[in-house]
């Protein structure tokens, strides 16, 4: 229930999983919220050709802000919050994962690598669909739309939240049927595997090399509030060019990964791989500092009754 540096880990059999499924939902709700706006500029960016709409994650943020209002924002975040559902399966696939590669191996990296990366397969296939709607919805500029899809206004009229995405939902099937709604399904999995089986690795091996370097006395969920964000940003910044890659995929819907890359470095050289990173680092330090301090706290929240008074923890 350790590793070699002492840092306690909560593993599975020791939660409460009513406990943990409803705290679970409410304190990732919580971290939508907060980070979305800078989701909604990542993607912006990462579809806009060169410098057209936005310099930057900070241009984009002022401009939108200024154009469409902080709803502009949040433009799509209701359908984003289904991902709620893969969310709950992703740390379940992640916790009973790591139980079973125990039986076999004990190494915390192994395990997490192994975890990670399985989880966030059984996660994307619940979770593309929403993403591939949710991001048409973010392209919907003031009058227009950065995407092959612009919501249709009826007799002049807004269209209301639901009727957008219905509106939106209705086009990508006509266009596209069925498999319109899984378009960039494997640059999502070529995205979020490595990233995630990259993350849970660096996060641990940062929490070690932090815990060897401090007083014995340092607060176990300190280093682990430091050590997400910096694995957050090393599997950012390895991910991000498929991440961009993916993007457009879905967007623009393109049909082929290798043609969107080579069109990418072809447009906009080898810079272009970086678009949305800052944005992505940006939104990924609070939502994992949140993410890791309240993950760890969640567990504690969960333990089983006869574990709560344990001195272990």
């Amino acid at each position: 229930m350790e590793d070699k540096r002492n840092i306690p880990i909560i593993e599975w059999e020791h939660l409460d999983k009513r406990k943990f499924y409803v705290f679970g939902i409410c304190m990732t709700m919580m971290i939508r919220v907060s980070v979305y706006p800078f989701t909604l500029i990542r993607t912006r960016l990462q579809v806009q050709k060169g410098k057209s709409l936005y310099n930057g994650t900070f241009d984009a943020f002022v401009k939108i802000l200024r154009t469409e209002g902080a709803a502009g924002l949040y433009r799509g975040f209701l359908v984003n919050t289904f991902t709620l559902i893969s969310g709950q399966c992703y740390v379940t696939t992640y916790e009973l994962t790591r139980k079973y590669v125990s039986r076999y191996n004990n190494n915390n990296a192994v395990k997490s690598l192994v975890a990670g990366g399985s989880a966030s397969l059984v996660a994307q296939s619940i979770t593309v669909p929403i993403d591939v709607v949710s991001q048409h919805l973010m392209m919907q500029r003031k009058g227009e739309s950065m995407g092959r899809f612009k919501v249709q206004n009826q007799d002049g009229k807004r269209l209301l939240v639901f009727g957008q995405t219905k509106d939106i939902i209705v086009q990508i099937f006509k266009a596209d049927g069925f498999r319109g709604f899984y378009r960039g399904y494997v640059a999502s999995l070529l995205t979020y595997i490595p990233n995630s089986a990259v993350w849970w690795p660096f996060y641990h091996f940062y929490a070690e090399q932090l815990s060897s370097l401090t007083p014995k006395d340092c607060p176990h969920l300190l280093l682990q509030a430091i050590s997400g964000p910096l694995a957050a940003a090393t599997a950012s910044t390895l991910t991000n060019p498929m991440d961009v890659v993916r993007a457009r995929v879905q967007v623009e819907g393109k049909s082929s990964i290798i043609l969107t890359f080579k069109q990418l470095i072809a447009e906009e050289g080898p810079w272009g791989l970086t678009k949305g990173l800052s944005a992505r680092i940006i939104s990924a330090t609070p939502s994992t500092i949140v993410i890791v301090v309240g993950y760890e706290t969640l567990k504690k929240l969960s333990l089983r009754p006869e574990l709560v008074d344990s001195r272990h923890w």
